[in-house]
């Protein structure tokens, strides 16, 4: 908002005055409650000219037009905006604490439902009550006709950081962005419908971990004063949830906060939303048609089609998706065999691509990353990426037919991973070198590399089934179906720094 800071200053003494006057007449301005009936759209839709519908509504004032004896005023609920419309002559004392108030004030209003002359759907007040006084103005954006005759708007609340730190007023003059939200808890429900309609239980396990592990990532740590042990912030839910497997549930999901202690960037908040699953006796194969039909599932019921645009690209999730090969994908692109390369050509590779060869770089690294670079960006169109190197896969089962490779795949739309999913590794044997061998990693200097979680090596010993687990970015997804290009635009409150 580029308003004048002394004008602002001004705005908020008048409201402090108003709220002195209103209070010395008696008037209550911070209400208990009201008694709502009605919302702005229904009222609207459901009009019939030949009824008069009394109603009861309340909603922070948008807009004011006062007429000396009349008034019109445009207040905002969950629905929508509604206009009212005063008279001095029928509200008496309430027409006189209108005078008081000012835009974001908050009101409810009783009255019958007319049109006006100009056919606007209306309320005529038959009774008005401050509910909540707004002390601080609102940024409403203002509309003026320049030399030429064109329309300007000023004073929109657009600074991106400012509409982080002030949901609450993101909220209240974007009206979009609470669709967004609304959206978004829609494609959750959605999502969790299609788990429950399938006999899969929803589950909680710890947010505050002894060890942390189940994906590559830095954590939060934190100290317990009464037991003297430091904690770490879930990064992921796996290996508690692989542990109900092993206790015999038949499917088990959460849909939960994890904690990467990383950098932020448009895909990235340290705080997000995960959806894991896991269905025993199945494999990654059977997976990937599940989440073809889960997404599917919730964009025809929550938007009603399976085409959407994300920034400039038209997205169609219509079955089957695309699947290639993790390694061919790569050979595709460079001309080099990420398995069976040596590592000498793999440094030459990631230095002609511009990647940094950090010291604590092992070859998991730079796979990963030679991928970033090279295949992508390209993956627009719903695809399927499978079969990952081992190195990269701590947690899955060597590949059933191919060498050096695991039973892995990760979902790409418009080239960001929306989720990621395995055949889960049920060989205890194994799963002990492959921590043993993230171990050496962590000490190369690898911050993201798993540590040895020796309770989930003994859930296991007793006898995992064959599993397939499902990991899926519920913000990334709710970016894609909203076309939001930065993932603080649909978490509510995402992180930030300090205010200065």
């Amino acid at each position: 908002m580029d308003t004048n800071p002394n004008e602002v200053n001004e705005l908020i003494k008048r409201r402090f005055e108003e709220l002195k006057e209103l209070n010395e007449k008696g008037v209550e301005t911070y209400a208990y409650s009201f008694d709502v009936d009605s919302y702005s759209e229904d009222i609207k839709q459901n009009y019939k000219e030949e009824e008069k519908r009394n109603v009861k509504i309340a909603g922070r004032i948008m807009a004011i037009r006062r007429m000396g004896k009349a008034s019109f005023a445009h207040i905002m609920d969950d629905k929508g905006r509604i206009q009212i419309y005063l008279r001095k002559d029928e509200i008496g004392d309430q027409y006189a604490a209108f005078k008081l108030m000012d835009i974001g004030d908050i009101v409810g209003v009783e009255g019958y439902v007319f049109k006006t002359k100009t056919g606007e759907i209306s309320v005529h007040v038959s009774s008005l009550k401050l509910l909540s006084k707004s002390l601080l103005p609102l940024p409403i954006a203002k509309e003026a006709t320049d030399e030429q005759g064109n329309k300007v708007i000023y004073d929109q609340f657009v600074d991106k950081e400012l509409r982080y730190r002030q949901r609450y007023v993101d909220l209240i003059v974007n009206p979009d962005v609470k669709e967004i939200f609304k959206k978004r808890s829609r494609i959750i429900t959605a999502m969790r419908k299609y788990l429950d309609e399938q006999g899969y239980l929803e589950v909680e396990t710890p947010i505050l971990q002894p060890l942390y592990g189940g994906a590559a990532a830095r954590p939060f740590i934190t100290h317990h004063n009464s037991l003297d042990i430091d904690l770490y912030l879930r990064i992921a839910d796996e290996l508690y949830l692989k542990r109900l497997i092993v206790g015999g549930f038949n499917g088990v999901y959460e849909i939960s906060k994890d904690f990467r202690n990383e950098g932020m960037d448009r895909s990235h908040n340290p705080e997000f939303t995960m959806m894991e699953l896991y269905v025993p006796y199945k494999d990654y194969e059977w997976m990937m048609n599940f989440v073809e039909l889960l997404i599917t599932k919730i964009a025809s019921e929550v938007f009603g089609t399976l085409e959407f645009v994300y920034e400039s690209s038209q997205i169609n999730f219509k079955s089957p998706w695309k699947r290639i090969s993790f390694v061919e994908a790569i050979e595709d692109k460079t001309g080099i065999n990420v398995i069976t390369c040596s590592d000498d050509e793999m440094k030459g590779l990631a230095k002609n691509l511009g990647i940094d060869l950090g010291a604590a770089k092992g070859r998991a690294k730079l796979i990963d990353e030679i991928f970033s670079e090279t295949v992508e960006p390209g993956l627009i169109q719903p695809t399927f990426v499978i079969d990952y190197p081992l190195l990269l896969s701590p947690l899955a089962k060597r590949h059933r037919s191919k060498e050096g490779v695991v039973e892995r795949f990760e979902t790409y739309v418009a080239g960001r991973e929306i989720c990621n999913a395995f055949s889960e590794l049920n060989d205890p044997v194994d799963q002990r070198k492959r921590f043993e061998e993230q171990v050496k990693l962590k000490e190369a200097g690898d911050e993201e590399a798993h540590q040895v979680d020796e309770d989930f090596l003994r859930a296991i010993q007793y006898g995992m089934p064959p599993t397939a687990g499902l990991g899926i970015g519920i913000d990334r997804l709710v970016m894609l179906f909203t076309n939001q290009s930065s993932i603080r635009d649909v978490i509510l409150f995402p992180q930030m720094k300090p205010e200065a």
